[in-house]
């Protein structure tokens, strides 16, 4: 908490089923944003509970993907700018400190910022000093955008000629609750994925199995620097480049079955 006004900014959230990290994410913006908004899947936690005691105003809506559910999440906001964050990622002090500079000498040189999102694994209390962080456009004002309406690509379509500025302080992203719920996480994404797939008529090479996981792997243990974090950093990079294999397959499979499905109707 701080005694310094809120800023004009509606942060919002999506959840379902995230009691155990949605108040550290809620409380690390209390204060600093004029409104907190949640969207909530059919929680069967106590994710709504914390939310609203938290002071969030708490929505409950049926899953329709991650595109149309942040859009829906962000028409529901009425402060002028938006700051969209999950219920696993934290806004750090030092991030909250740069967004009061951001904003303190009124309105924001630019109508949206990129803002890096570094992993820390559990039992970690920060991301590792080297770890590699996503910058997707997070900060945005309100006429600037609006997210993607796709299932799966979680991205902010702006308006033609909006610029983008960049934060430099990170938000910390506690994404790995365990390997196993790592695994679980990526077999149900990798449905939406298929799904998606198919709605945009995509059509990716079978022989794309052959190089899918190793290659994967090499970018997420190498580039991404997951060599950084130990035996934590093998195992993640190898849940990742399954994941990323799974698509695939599933992928092929759909469309074996719906060509095997086609032969024995003519």
């Amino acid at each position: 908490m701080t005694d310094e006004a809120p800023l004009p900014i509606s942060a919002f959230f999506i959840t379902r089923n995230e009691a155990d990290r949605i108040g550290r994410a809620i409380a690390a913006v209390s204060g600093l944003v004029s409104e907190i908004v949640v969207v909530d899947s059919g929680s069967s936690d106590e994710t709504r509970d914390i939310a609203a005691r938290m002071g969030a105003r708490v929505i409950e809506r049926d899953w329709p993907g991650y595109g149309p559910q942040k859009r829906f999440a962000e028409q529901q906001c009425a402060g002028p700018w938006l700051l969209n964050l999950d219920a696993d990622e934290v806004a750090a002090p030092d991030f909250t400190a740069e967004l009061r500079r951001v904003f303190a000498a009124g309105e924001p040189a630019f109508a949206a910022y990129r803002t890096p999102i570094a992993e820390v694994f559990p039992g970690e209390a920060a991301p590792h000093r080297f770890a590699f962080a996503l910058a997707p456009v997070r900060l945005y004002r309100k006429d600037a955008g609006r997210y993607s309406d796709s299932l799966v690509h979680d991205r902010v379509d702006l308006a033609p000629g909006v610029e983008i500025g960049r934060m430099t302080a990170r938000i910390h992203h506690f994404s790995v609750r365990s390997l196993a719920e790592q695994v679980e996480k990526f077999n149900a994404y990798t449905d939406l994925q298929v799904e998606d797939l198919a709605r945009r008529g995509k059509r990716i090479p079978a022989a794309r199995l052959l190089v899918e996981f190793p290659l994967t792997f090499l970018k997420v243990y190498v580039l991404r620097r997951h060599f950084l974090r130990g035996w934590y950093g093998i195992a993640t990079a190898t849940n990742v480049a399954f994941g990323r294999h799974l698509r695939l397959a599933k992928h092929i499979e759909r469309r074996r079955v719906e060509e095997l499905a086609a032969r024995s109707g003519d």
